[in-house]
């Protein structure tokens, strides 16, 4: 709602200054004339309402008939026409407190989120035939050869290219435990250098950095609006009217069938008008949700709006992907099983034809060959491998599907590890066995699902069978599925959704998972090594690759929802029974206050719970 530029939050001597003129009136209300009464308790109102008033005002203006400030210029104004000046001016300055807190609190979560955009420096150091050069971070070009020095904040996503640190992730991850970094090592935008000096190529414009993406994510959040915040918006458009209705069939209907007396029916009528505002609704509710965005985003897990909360908290079945996300992705060479060449020409062979591709298993090989091969024609099959022409020959580097579609017999033998086959114009040279490890913190975070009420864990991974059984059952995972390509794991994904009581989540890193991502009930990307496309596609982003946050995730998102169904129950509650009784004569205004401005700030400070992340 727009403020008054004379907001009484901004000018409290105002609300001070009505405060004492009450408390005068109030002292010496025996003593006074009733025109100095009058007098004194309408400057009261004045000081303290004006900013009210005008935004009333402008509601006229604007043709927002019946919002809060109106009802409450009614109420005040309505009360002192009946000579119950006290509760006019009590009425105004209760409902200026209650704007306070509510203030108060939305700036503490707006300075929340806030904080945790403010990772990375608008300006950038770049070296400039050896010179160093100040410039604006948009202004930097990919390619453009960064100076960070200790302290710093990256500014661009960039490669190292000399120097080694130790880096502080915690401002995109939540990680408190710092990082070692050398050459040829990536930097998110936003990381801090905490050691050593580090030159380094930008990778993407700052447009398009880490840090970028997860201020857009932040800042789009709060568009998406969970079921509670709809309701809350479609109530309150029937609610206020219904209530004013009411409000004035209660002050006239009795005096015309001379049940009750005009004042008393007007008094009543003004209680009705005071309680019936809607701002504890209207305010903590959203309120929560966005507390929530803000208490996750502390931890590094980022939601995409409040509609991600529900169907996170009620999630039953987890599937997981495998490289990556429940292992650390980082493989290691174990054996090579040589055929027809010798265990270096099959490795070389197979660095040379995995070249330009950034996939983990491709990283583990070229960094364990000496390879003086050049590759050309390479075509990459997604789900099974790599062809390539090298030195006049065919070489087919992948998975045994890749095999077979080559014409070529072949079957891995090796239990627990991940096969690269390795064929050469038709002819089955060897296999590379690679291994794999598990993140040293899957098993704890997967038994903390558990214990959250989760009923089924399982994988769906490209890997051979013997590589995914042997992950899955270090993990007492309850199934898997193995040598699966984008539409099987789509496919899969889609099977266990066909069962309508299952709540289905997935949690990947990978561009094969994005399609598995979109479908889900909720779908969770590992956003610490993961694509662009795995983020853009998923409901959730954990910015570190540590699985221990997806718990952290359930309960915040669980606790969010709590708050914000407590809120809707207390404020309908409190509000309900001074309505009836207040129809009744039952109560006088200073419950109406309570109800109004009392059950606001109640629920705010409820709402403002979800701002923290220790969520157990």
């Amino acid at each position: 709602m727009k403020k008054s530029k004379l907001n009484i939050i901004k000018h409290p001597i105002f609300l001070i200054f009505s405060s004492l003129l009450l408390l005068i009136g109030a002292l010496l209300v025996a003593s006074l004339s009733q025109a100095v009464s009058l007098a004194l308790y309408i400057v009261a109102l004045l000081a303290v309402g004006h900013p009210v008033m005008l935004d009333a005002l402008r509601g006229i203006l604007r043709k927002d008939l019946l919002d809060e400030k109106l009802l409450m210029c009614i109420a005040s104004i309505g009360a002192m026409c009946i000579g119950e000046y006290t509760e006019a001016v009590a009425v105004m300055i209760f409902y200026s407190v209650g704007e306070y807190f509510e203030e108060r609190a939305v700036k503490k979560a707006r300075a929340s989120i806030r904080s945790l955009m403010e990772i990375c420096p608008d300006t950038a150091t770049v070296l400039t035939d050896g010179e160093e050069v100040e410039m604006d971070a948009e202004d930097v070009e990919t390619g453009a050869t960064l100076l960070l020095r200790v302290g710093d904040r990256v500014p661009l996503d960039c490669r190292i290219v000399s120097g080694a640190s130790d880096v502080d992730t915690s401002a995109l991850t939540g990680e408190s435990a710092l990082r070692s970094v050398a050459v040829g090592d990536t930097l998110d935008s936003g990381t801090v250098i905490v050691s050593g000096v580090l030159t380094a190529e930008a990778l993407r414009p700052a447009e398009e950095s880490a840090a970028a993406r997860i201020l857009a994510l932040v800042e789009n959040a709060t568009e998406n609006k969970s079921k509670e915040e709809s309701f809350i918006t479609r109530f309150a458009r029937w609610y206020t009217p219904l209530v004013v209705g009411a409000a004035a069939l209660l002050a006239f209907l009795p005096p015309i069938l001379r049940l009750a007396p005009l004042s008393e029916c007007v008094h009543r009528a003004l209680l009705f008008l005071v309680v019936s505002c809607p701002c504890a609704l209207v305010i903590s509710v959203p309120m929560a949700f966005f507390g929530g965005i803000g208490g996750a985003a502390r931890i590094g897990v980022l939601f995409k709006g409040g509609n991600v909360f529900s169907p996170l908290a009620k999630s039953t079945h987890f599937v997981f992907d495998k490289t990556g996300t429940l292992t650390t992705g980082e493989f290691s060479l174990k054996e090579i099983r040589a055929l027809h060449a010798s265990p270096d020409a099959i490795l070389e062979l197979a660095a040379a034809a995995e070249f330009g591709s950034n996939h983990p298993v491709a990283r583990a090989i070229r960094a364990a060959a000496k390879c003086t091969l050049t590759a050309t024609d390479v075509k990459e099959l997604a789900g099974k491998g790599i062809i390539a022409q090298i030195e006049g020959k065919t070489v087919a580097v992948g998975n045994k599907r890749l095999m077979q579609s080559c014409g070529i017999e072949a079957s891995s033998l090796c239990e627990g590890a991940t096969s690269v086959l390795v064929a050469e114009n038709g002819t089955l040279l060897g296999e590379i066995l690679l291994s794999d490890t598990v993140k040293p913190e899957a098993g704890d975070a997967l038994s903390s699902l558990r214990s959250l009420g989760v009923k089924h864990l399982s994988m769906l991974t490209g890997d051979g069978e013997n590589a995914a059984r042997a992950c899955a059952e270090s993990l007492s995972l309850d199934g898997f599925s193995h040598s699966l390509r984008p539409e099987d794991k789509y496919a899969a994904l889609q099977a266990l959704l066909s069962n309508k009581e299952n709540k289905v989540a997935y949690v990947g890193d990978g561009i094969n998972d994005s399609p598995s991502l979109a479908l889900a009930d909720v779908g969770i990307a590992m956003g610490s090594g993961g694509t662009d496309s795995a983020i853009e596609a998923s409901d959730v982003v954990i910015m570190s690759a540590n699985l221990s946050r997806l718990p952290s995730a359930i309960r915040i998102a669980r606790k969010t929802l709590r708050i914000a169904k407590e809120n809707i129950v207390f404020a309908l509650a409190v509000k309900l029974g001074i309505l009836v009784l207040g129809a009744f004569g039952l109560v006088g205004m200073w419950w109406g206050v309570f109800a109004d401005v009392g059950v606001a700030v109640i629920a705010i400070l409820n709402s403002m719970r979800t701002l923290t992340s220790k969520c157990k």
